[in-house]
Formats: structure tokens, C-alpha cells, sequence
């Protein structure tokens, strides 16, 4: 008799515990989904904006939607209903991409099937969120173009901080007559670290794309084995932006046309100006001052995008290396360019196309570059002796010299 009174109580305790532990699985989920996104927007490249939320113990959902900060291009909807368990939450939805100030959908006039279907997990002791995103293949056919996509897979991970994305993306082919291009398969990995409110992060893509192809009549070019890797760092003091490239192998009359690794650096934006611009970006886009046009959108950022330089710049061209066996050429080049920030304020954005104003930001500019091995028919055409096989490219408030020549006309 003692035992079965024990049952309803221990039974009572169950459901406290379990209804507690709901509670706190939903707070969590709810807190890490705010924390999240407003991190995301606070890089300043995107709006985000969650609508029609519900939270519950059980069950939430709502609608999140994402935009460029300025600009009506493109909007990303993904609906979500998320069901709550003690250790991890479910989520599931739809994407739907749209264009245009008027929010069409993408192909939506030329499609019947139904979005992208989405699907992840939030586990709640580690914060670890997984999910992917399964893309169908498309056929899109007027007259005589016609874009086939062969569908894609993109899986996501990680938490507050510092998130994952790796994308499989099967062919594209578009084709018009007699001129197609075809672009895949293809393999995007991606990183991205930061601290709160995104104040310091770190960006890291790789891009491998296994084939690219144009054909037209009279020309057809063939790569295999692109690569394009990226790096963004911003942190207390600048904003560096690595690229590297790989060429592969460029075929044509089936013969090795180009081959080619690039390797640039661009450093010394300055840290603050870039928070300052960005930040000054969100309340424009919240204020809507931003639909007086790009003349008036630049003299607003105008201030803010000119103090980015007030640490001069540089920009490393670490290694260019190009080689052409069909022609035979090649190029190795490598050095650095320079861009004179002092007085930063006394520079305008403004006028560009005018060559008085050009030619203020062009006397900023000084540098060196060295051509080693250079082909006899560019010393031909630079008039140097036919023997030079070093090329000095000297850059001095923008007038450029070439082993201590003036650099003549390219073009007679």
C-alpha cells in the first residue's frame, strides 16, 4: 500500500520535470535564435526580420525573412516550426527566393514544383545547431534558351560564434542556339567566426569548381579543376581580404591554352571606419533615407567610407604566375601597391567620372612591381631591348615608369 501511494507523487515529480525541462529547452531555443540572428545582421550585409512568431512549450514557428540592407534585389523567406524535446529541437520549413521590389518569386512563372524543403536540429546542452537544405533539379525552357539545373545539397552546422556551410552543387547548363555554357559540378566550403555583435570576425570560403565550359561557333574553352579560396579578417585594428586563386588548366583546339595560380592581399582598411560604416548602413536602411538615390546614398556614406583609408592601404600582389603554352608566353609577376591616406578627408567620392578628380586619387598612388622572365615580344612592345628579362614597374604619385622609362603608349 505504501508503494502504490508513492506512485502518483513520483509520477507528479515526472511531470514537473518534464514539463520543466520543455520550459527550459524552448527559453533556450528561443534565446539562441534571437542571439543568432541579430549577430548575422549586425555584419551589416543582410536584414533580417522574423514575423508571425508563436512560442511555445511544445511547438513554435514564424517566418524569417532576409534582404540585402539596401536595395529591393533579392528577399529570402524561410517559414520554420520548430518542435521541442528535453534534449534537442526539431525544425523544419520551406525556403522561397524571391526578386524584384515586388517580391516575385524566383522562376515562378516558369515552375510548378514546390520550394526547397528544409530541415535541422538544435541540440540543447552544446547550442549545436545542424540542418540542410535539398535542392531538386529545374528545367526552364523559352524559344531556343534553356537552363537546366541539376540539383544540390547544402548542409549547415554550428553555434553562437561561429558557424559552418558546405554546399554540393550538381551542373548548370545554359544554353541559347548554339552558345552554351556549363558550370559544375561544383563544391563551396565556408567558415565564419566572430565575437558578439559581430565587432571581430573571420570569413573563409573555398570554391572548387570541377569544369567550366563556353562553346560557340569558332571558340570553345574548357577548365577543369578551378579553385578560388578567400579569406576576411576584421579585427581591432583593420580589415584584411585574402584571395588565391587557381586557373587550372584552360583547354582550347585541344590544346593547353592557360594555366595560372594568382595570390593577392588587400590590408589596412581601418577597423573602426568599417564598424562606423556598417552601423551607419543599418539606420539608414531602418530610417529609409537611403530611396533618394546612389548620389545621395554616397554623401551620406561619403564620410565614413574615406576614413577606411586613413591608414593607407596596401594591396600585395604576393605571386601572378600565367603560363601559356599554346602561345608561348608566361608571367611571373609579384609586388605591392600603395595608396597615401593622409588627409583622408580632403578626397571625395563624389565626380569620379571627372578626370580633375581622378587624377587627385591616382597622385596617392605609389608602388613597385617586378616581371621576372619577361617574353621577348612585350619588351618588343614596351620598346625595351629584345634581351630584357626583368621588368621594373615603378609607380610614383600614380605616374608609372618602366625600368626607369616613362611607360609609353600601349595602344598606336
Amino acid at each position: 500500500m505504501r508503494k502504490e501511494r508513492l506512485i502518483v507523487p513520483l509520477l507528479f515529480v515526472l511531470l514537473l520535470a518534464w514539463l520543466a525541462g520543455q520550459a527550459v529547452s524552448s527559453w533556450l531555443f528561443e534565446r539562441e535564435m534571437v542571439r543568432t540572428l541579430a549577430d548575422l545582421e549586425a555584419r551589416g550585409e543582410i536584414d533580417i526580420k522574423r514575423v508571425e512568431v508563436e512560442q511555445g512549450w511544445l511547438a513554435s514557428s514564424g517566418r524569417i525573412h532576409l534582404a540585402p540592407l539596401l536595395g529591393q534585389t533579392w528577399q529570402l523567406e524561410l517559414s520554420y516550426r520548430a518542435r521541442h524535446g528535453i534534449l534537442s529541437t526539431h525544425l523544419d520549413g520551406e525556403a522561397k527566393l524571391r526578386h524584384g521590389p515586388d517580391g516575385v518569386p524566383l522562376f515562378g512563372d516558369s515552375l510548378v514544383s514546390s520550394p526547397p524543403q528544409w530541415e535541422a536540429s538544435y541540440h540543447t546542452l552544446n547550442g549545436i545547431f545542424e540542418g540542410r537544405i535539398e535542392l531538386s533539379p529545374l528545367r526552364i525552357t523559352q524559344q531556343e534558351r534553356e537552363l537546366t539545373f541539376e540539383g544540390g545539397r547544402l548542409r549547415f552546422s554550428g553555434e553562437q560564434g561561429n558557424w559552418r556551410l558546405r554546399a554540393q552543387l550538381e551542373s548548370w547548363t545554359l544554353s541559347d542556339g548554339a552558345v552554351r555554357l556549363e558550370i559544375g559540378p561544383a563544391t563551396l566550403n565556408s567558415q565564419y567566426a566572430y565575437t558578439e555583435d559581430a565587432h571581430s570576425f573571420t570569413q573563409e570560403d573555398r570554391l572548387q569548381i570541377e569544369s567550366l565550359s563556353w562553346h560557340q561557333p569558332q571558340l570553345e574553352l574548357d577548365t577543369t579543376a578551378l579553385r578560388l579560396a578567400n579569406r576576411i579578417s576584421l579585427d581591432d585594428q583593420e580589415l584584411r581580404m585574402q584571395l588565391d586563386l587557381d586557373l587550372g588548366e584552360i583547354h582550347t583546339a585541344e590544346q593547353v591554352l592557360l594555366t595560372g595560380q594568382l595570390e593577392a592581399e588587400l590590408s589596412r582598411l581601418n577597423a573602426d571606419a568599417i564598424r562606423d560604416t556598417m552601423l551607419r548602413l543599418r539606420e539608414l536602411a531602418a530610417s529609409g533615407r537611403h530611396e533618394g538615390g546612389r548620389d545621395a546614398l554616397l554623401a551620406e556614406l561619403e564620410p565614413h567610407l574615406l576614413a577606411t583609408l586613413q591608414d593607407s592601404p596596401r594591396l600585395d600582389l604576393k605571386r601572378l604566375e600565367l603560363d601559356s603554352p599554346m602561345l608561348g608566353l608566361a608571367a611571373r609577376v609579384d609586388g605591392s601597391l600603395f595608396f597615401d591616406g593622409r588627409r583622408w578627408e580632403t578626397l571625395s567620392l563624389a565626380g569620379l567620372e571627372e578626370p580633375v578628380v581622378r587624377e587627385r586619387w591616382r597622385q596617392r598612388l605609389d608602388g613597385d612591381f617586378t616581371w621576372h622572365e619577361l617574353p621577348t615580344v612585350v619588351a618588343l612592345w614596351l620598346g625595351l631591348p629584345l634581351d630584357t628579362r626583368t621588368l621594373e614597374i615603378d609607380i610614383g604619385r600614380g605616374q608609372v615608369r618602366v625600368n626607369s622609362r616613362p611607360l609609353p603608349p600601349l595602344w598606336r
